[in-house]
C-alpha cells in the first residue's frame, strides 16, 4: 500500500467551502457570506499556480446528504491540478463516486470518527494517496491525564475533535486521532483549527506543529491565514507540509503567486 510521506516542496492550497452550490466563508464555521461560483474560482486558482484545490461541501454531513457530484464533474473538466473533495462522504461507495466524478482525493471527517474502517477500506481499495483525514480541532484548557497536553502562549490545552461541520464536539483527542488515522492508512491530514478559522489571526501553530511531529504523513495547516507571514509561519514554525487558505484568496487580498514569491524569497521551497 502507498504510504504518504513528508515532502520537501511546500504546497499552497485554496479551499472552497461550498453550500447550496456557492462558495461561502465565515468565522469559526459561522456567519457565512457568499464568495462566488465554485467552478469559476477553481479555474482562477488553477491559473494562478495553486498546487491543489480543496472543495468542502460544508452542509452535506449536517444535512445528512451526499456531496456535490455535479460541481466536481464541471471542475474536473476545467482544472488540471489535484482536487480534494470532502463533505457527506459516509461510505466507501461515496469515495468511489467522488473519485469517478473527477476528484483525486477525498477528505473524510465525520464518517471516519464513527466508522474508522472507512479509512482502512478506502485506502485498501483506492490507495492511501486518495484518502485525506480531515480533522477539525478546538482548544480545551483543561488538564487531563488521558489527553495529549500542548503548551501554548495562552496556557496548556488539549484539542477536541469536532464533527458535523464544527457543530458537535466528540471529547476525542485530536492529536491521538491524527496518529490513529495514519495507522489506518490515511495518506494525508487536513488539520483545521476551529479557534482560528476565518479570523485571519494566523494558524494555530502549536496544534499544527504537534500533529506534524507526531505523524509521518503530510499535514495541511488550515484555519487563520491572514497575511503572507502567517503562511510562512505554518511552514517554518508549524512544520506543515501544505498551507490551506480561503478568505485571503476569495476576497482578492493575495494571489497564489503573491504567496509563492514571498515564500521563495524567505527560503521556503515552493513550485513556482
Amino acid at each position: 500500500m502507498w504510504q504518504g510521506c513528508k515532502l520537501l516542496t511546500k504546497r499552497i492550497i485554496p479551499c472552497l467551502d461550498v453550500k447550496d452550490g456557492r462558495v461561502v466563508k465565515g468565522v469559526h464555521f459561522r456567519n457565512l457570506r457568499d464568495a462566488g461560483d465554485p467552478v469559476e474560482l477553481a479555474k482562477m486558482y488553477n491559473d494562478q499556480g495553486a498546487d491543489e484545490l480543496v472543495y468542502l461541501d460544508i452542509s452535506a454531513s449536517p444535512e445528512g446528504r451526499k456531496t456535490m457530484v455535479g460541481v466536481v464533474e464541471k471542475t474536473a473538466d476545467q482544472v488540471f491540478i489535484p482536487l480534494t473533495v470532502g463533505g457527506g462522504i459516509g461510505a466507501v461507495e461515496d469515495i468511489r463516486r467522488i473519485l469517478k466524478a473527477g476528484a483525486d482525493k477525498v477528505a473524510i471527517n465525520t464518517a471516519a470518527t464513527k466508522n474508522p474502517d472507512i479509512i482502512r477500506e478506502g485506502a485498501r481499495r483506492f490507495g492511501s494517496q486518495c484518502i485525506v483525514s480531515a480533522i477539525d480541532a478546538k482548544r480545551v484548557y483543561e488538564e487531563r491525564e488521558d489527553r495529549i497536553m500542548v503548551d501554548t502562549d495562552e496556557g496548556r490545552c488539549w484539542f477536541d475533535v469536532y464533527i458535523y461541520g464544527g457543530r458537535k464536539p466528540l471529547d476525542m483527542d485530536a492529536v491521538a486521532w491524527a496518529v490513529r488515522v495514519e495507522e489506518l492508512g490515511a495518506g494525508e491530514i487536513l488539520l483545521t483549527s476551529m479557534d482560528a478559522d476565518g479570523t485571519k489571526i494566523g494558524f494555530d501553530l502549536p496544534l499544527t506543529r504537534t500533529v506534524s511531529e507526531e505523524t509521518n504523513i503530510p499535514v495541511i495547516a488550515s484555519g487563520g491565514a491572514g497575511t503572507l507571514e502567517h503562511i510562512y509561519d505554518a511552514f517554518a514554525r508549524g512544520k506543515a507540509d501544505a498551507a490551506l487558505a480561503a478568505s485571503i484568496f476569495h476576497y482578492r487580498e493575495y494571489t497564489v503567486r503573491d504567496i509563492k514569491e514571498y515564500l521563495k524569497e524567505k527560503g521556503i521551497p515552493v513550485r513556482v
